[in-house]
């Protein structure tokens, strides 16, 4: 499951202050807007931030687990997706015919998965032994799908009218998603704080064979995946947005339920959790039920941060990945975290740079010299919570290498660190991100998703109303220093396939 971009996320209010008027009747001005979200913290530290809105029955549910793969140490790369898959295994209560007997097969299944493991490890393994303990694996594995119920969690929730039941784990974080029809909202208090409070991580070997078939599909068998995993690893040596969110293979194969476990005791406890209300519901009521409901969920310490921080770059950095595929070019230039004074200046360079087939990078790669099918630039790549990439993705045409498309890219990022953006290029930035914040105003659910990322990665959920300013003094300067400051050589990674014949 993907990450939703923060130039998503954080598009939904820019410039709404002084564009009210082309919305909606029903749709609140941008300081109205600001000033009706409230936010109430539970005794065991969990937040809610409530957004009403009585337009329609419905609301929008975020959870924001504070953890993703960039919380992962060595040997459980990969954890935080797993967690994520079994969240929706069930609880004591839900997804279960018997708990009490389930329990006692569960546990004797970790045993013999234990034992399986330990013999197979000695130098010379016991064979025969080892066979046997598959088989009484594979036996238990059987006897305790006996006591499952199969996805009755996501039936539960289609029934009380929820079809958009998802979730997804990226690199800074683990987010669920619930939009139900307003009079459920004791419901999701009751079923989702069993969640919380009682997790059961039934039929994790099974589910853990499905993420690392995930990984094979992913990242094994696509070229591109080979270069995503071995260019992040390059680029970032020390900070752990080095490893994809899938994990390494050899970590999936020895995660055990019991790590599982230790991770979510350690990084879902209530401190840890943000949630994002957005709808026809009324903040008391919801702050009522979540002292009912959430305050059962026993307090424990907030996780200690990350401490590892990416070192400075001493030069520039390639990785090759040789398969039978068509060239592919990535290039990746370190930059500051989503609370610095440059990330905006960024995100319009990224959008001028590349993105849409008016860019300056399409124009001339794709229209005018013809050597690449395919070009784009990000910023927060792979996330911004941390520092990251500012990153250029290019396919070449058929015929042309990877060497020409650098040539060229090259050259368009000397043209904006020496002459900047035309302020026709700024107010078309500027433009786009109006549009998409029109079209994003009007959804519940990510305006849930945005207030609980504000919150979280910014450091407060009012800071994303606070960016309206910085839109509004973004000028081409900005973004001709940040080039010059960010886009050089040293400062980049490279990576390409290299086609084999």
């Amino acid at each position: 499951m993907i990450r939703k971009s923060r130039i998503c996320f954080l598009s939904v209010f820019f410039l709404t202050a002084f564009l009210s008027f082309t919305l909606s009747p029903q749709a609140q001005t941008f300081d109205a807007t600001k000033k009706q979200v409230k936010i109430h913290s539970l005794g065991n530290g969990m937040k809610f931030i409530v957004l009403e809105r009585h337009d329609a029955p419905v609301v929008s549910f975020h959870v924001y687990a504070d953890v993703g793969s960039a919380n992962e140490s060595y040997g459980i790369t990969g954890i935080s997706h797993i967690l994520e898959h079994m969240a929706f295994k069930g609880t004591k209560v839900v997804g279960t015919k018997d708990y009490a007997a389930e329990s006692k097969i569960l546990n004797e299944l970790d045993a013999a998965y234990d034992q399986m493991k330990k013999e197979e490890a000695k130098p010379n393994p016991d064979r025969a032994k080892v066979a046997e303990l598959k088989a009484k694996f594979t036996d238990l594995e059987k006897k305790a799908k006996e006591y499952v119920v199969n996805n009755e969690y996501f039936d539960m929730m289609m029934r009380e009218g929820d079809a958009g039941v998802n979730a997804y784990t990226s690199n800074d974080a683990t987010q669920y998603i619930n939009y139900l029809p307003s009079n459920r909202l004791e419901f999701w208090m009751a079923v989702t704080s069993d969640r919380f409070l009682n997790p059961v991580f039934r039929e994790f070997f099974k589910e853990r064979d499905v993420i690392m078939e995930e990984r094979r599909l992913g990242v094994e068998t696509q070229p591109t995946g080979k270069l995503m995993e071995d260019f992040m690893a390059v680029a970032f040596k020390a900070h752990p947005y080095h490893h994809e969110v899938v994990g390494h293979m050899s970590d999936l194969q020895a995660i055990t339920r019991k790590d599982v476990e230790d991770y979510f005791k350690k990084f879902y406890s209530p401190s840890n959790l943000t949630v994002g209300i957005v709808g026809d519901v009324k903040a008391d009521e919801v702050f009522k039920l979540a002292e009912t409901y959430f305050s059962r969920v026993p307090s424990g310490s907030r996780p200690e941060p990350v401490r590892t921080k990416e070192p400075e770059q001493w030069g520039e950095r390639r990785v090759a990945v040789s398969a039978k595929s068509q060239p592919f070019l990535l290039i990746g230039y370190h930059v500051p975290d989503a609370r610095n004074k440059d990330s905006r200046a960024i995100e319009a360079m990224a959008n001028i740079l590349g993105q849409g087939r008016s860019s300056r990078l399409y124009t001339t790669l794709v229209k005018d010299k013809k050597i690449a099918v395919m070009v784009q630039s990000m910023s927060g790549f792979p996330s911004d919570k941390f520092p990251n990439l500012f990153a250029v993705i290019v396919m070449p045409a058929a015929g042309k290498t990877a060497a020409e498309c650098q040539a060229a890219v090259e050259e368009e990022l000397e043209k904006i660190k020496k002459d900047a953006v035309t302020e026709d290029e700024l107010t078309k930035f500027k433009r786009s991100s109006i549009k998409s914040a029109l079209a994003q105003l009007r959804s519940n659910p990510s305006m849930a998703a945005l207030l609980t990322y504000a919150d979280v990665v910014l450091g407060d959920y009012g800071k994303a109303f606070d960016q309206i300013d910085e839109i509004k003094a973004l000028t081409a300067e900005d973004i001709k220093r940040v080039a010059n400051q960010y886009l050089i050589k040293t400062n980049r990674t490279i990576g390409e396939i290299v086609t084999e014949k």
